[in-house]
C-alpha cells in the first residue's frame, strides 16, 4: 500500500491532486517498493531556495528537491518538495503548461525516491526514458531539455 500526502504552499499553478498522486503511485507501482509514505509539497521559490540552501548548500531555487528518509524494502519513506514558480517560469519554453512541468518535477523527484539517479550519461539517458514513460500515461510527451549542471541530481539526497 501507498500512502501520498499533499501539501500545497503556493499560488501559481492551481494544482490536479488527482494527477499528481496518480504519476507518483504509477512510480511506485513500477518499484520494488511495496509499501510506501511519500509526502509531497508544492512550494514557491523562496521556499524550496530556502530548503536547498539549509539541506545541500546550493544557494539557489531549484525545481525539485527530493529526500529519502527511510529505505528498508519493501518500505519506503520519502519527500518530495517541487517548485510550483519553477514551473510556471520554464513551462513556456517547453511549449506546455505549468501543471505539467509540475507533473515532470513529481516524476523526476519520485524517480529519485525508488533509487534512479542522473550523475552519469547512461543513467540520464535511463532517467530520461522512465520520465518519458510516466509522462505518457499522461498524454505528454517530454521535451528534451538539458537539467543544469548545478543540480544534476535533481536536489536528490539518499538517507
Amino acid at each position: 500500500m501507498h500512502a501520498i500526502e499533499l501539501a500545497s504552499r503556493q499560488r501559481a499553478v492551481k494544482l490536479d491532486r488527482r494527477r499528481l498522486r496518480a504519476a507518483i503511485a504509477a512510480v511506485l507501482a513500477d518499484s520494488p517498493y511495496t509499501r510506501s509514505t511519500v509526502s509531497l509539497a508544492v512550494v514557491d521559490d523562496a521556499t524550496i531556495h530556502q530548503l536547498n540552501r539549509e539541506y545541500l548548500d546550493h544557494d539557489w531555487p531549484t525545481d525539485v528537491l527530493s529526500f529519502v528518509l527511510d529505505d528498508d524494502p519493501p518500505a519506503l519513506e520519502g519527500e518530495l518538495i517541487v517548485s510550483a514558480d519553477t514551473a510556471v517560469r520554464e513551462a513556456p519554453r517547453y511549449g506546455w503548461g505549468g501543471h505539467d512541468e509540475l507533473l515532470l518535477y513529481v516524476i523526476h523527484g519520485c524517480l529519485h525516491l525508488v533509487g534512479c539517479d542522473d550523475q552519469t550519461p547512461t543513467a540520464r539517458r535511463k532517467m530520461r526514458r522512465l520520465e518519458g514513460r510516466y509522462l505518457a500515461q499522461f498524454d505528454l510527451k517530454p521535451h528534451n531539455r538539458r537539467r543544469r549542471a548545478a543540480r544534476p541530481a535533481g536536489g536528490s539526497r539518499r538517507a
